[in-house]
């Protein structure tokens, strides 16, 4: 089917909401948790790619992956960082505060790319990093009274979108040297690395076979579909409307969290995390315009 602008609008749309399940449905877990719940449904994101990609992009794929050298591995090593540390954070700390801190992706780029590539920043941009940064401080620090967990949770949480800053400039390396990228099959190679090495921590496994149910969804629905459909709307979609697009999950996820497992964000999150989205937006949204 021919993706049009407006068709990749709504696709985009889908996906995120698709990625936004993965608080309520981890919610609903009866015994899984901790490592167990990362094992299961990066393994079943495995398994979902393994079938998919071939059916998609040929018998060619293994042969593509072998030549694509360090890169992708990189890659894939910075999505089994992404994958993991996501999921252990959902377990340690609310749904809100996890996808608000995940957001910070764009703008921790933005720094990695000024200091890796040499990329120069927008003073707009600096301004964003400060705004967001005062909403981050805002909603933690009016919760760290509340116990280790959430430092513990946010902590973890940070990994997201460092190794997603990481992996962003891995990508640009190889593309400025000639050779893109396909990040598709670095998915697969993160979901690969993800599942052999958070197996060990997750024995003895106690999931129920509701609890698998749930973590196969969110591997083939939450992760692999709309990973390959993303990296499909990419291509048509200008990166400001991904990055203001992708905002969405934050919005879609906090809201099914409330209305799905009654996680109601408290009065911090919402103030710190409405400085993050509009620092997010404004930049992007301002970018567009110095760019048009």
């Amino acid at each position: 089917m021919h993706l049009t602008h407006t068709r990749a609008l709504f696709l985009m749309v889908l996906v995120t909401l698709m990625w936004s399940i993965a608080g309520v449905v981890t919610r609903q877990l009866q015994a899984a948790e901790g490592f167990e719940v990362t094992f299961w449904r990066s393994f079943f994101t495995l398994v979902a790619l393994a079938v998919l990609l071939p059916l998609l992009q040929g018998r060619t794929l293994w042969a593509r992956m072998r030549a694509a050298g360090w890169a992708l591995w990189i890659s894939g090593l910075c999505w089994s960082v992404m994958f993991t540390a996501f999921m252990l954070a959902l377990t340690l700390t609310s749904v809100a505060n996890v996808l608000v801190t995940m957001a910070l992706g764009p703008l921790f780029t933005a720094l990695v790319a000024r200091f890796a590539l040499g990329h120069r920043l927008a003073p707009r941009t600096w301004g964003a990093i400060v705004l967001a940064g005062i909403g981050i401080a805002w909603m933690y620090g009016t919760q760290l009274g509340g116990g280790s967990g959430v430092l513990t949770g946010t902590l973890v949480a940070l990994c997201v979108p460092v190794a997603a800053a990481v992996n962003w400039t891995v990508v640009q390396r190889s593309h400025a040297a000639g050779r893109d990228l396909d990040l598709v099959p670095a998915v697969l190679v993160g979901a690969l690395l993800s599942s052999l090495t958070t197996l060990p921590a997750a024995l003895p496994l106690t999931a129920t076979p509701h609890d698998i149910g749930l973590l196969a969804l969110l591997g083939v629905v939450q992760l692999a579909i709309p990973c390959v459909l993303a990296v499909r709307c990419a291509r048509v979609l200008a990166a400001p409307e991904v990055s203001l697009l992708a905002l969405l999950e934050v919005i879609f996820g906090i809201a099914l969290a409330w209305l799905g497992a009654g996680e109601q964000p408290g009065p911090s999150v919402l103030v710190g995390g409405s400085l993050v989205i509009v620092a997010l937006v404004g930049n992007e949204l301002l970018g567009w315009r110095a760019r048009h």
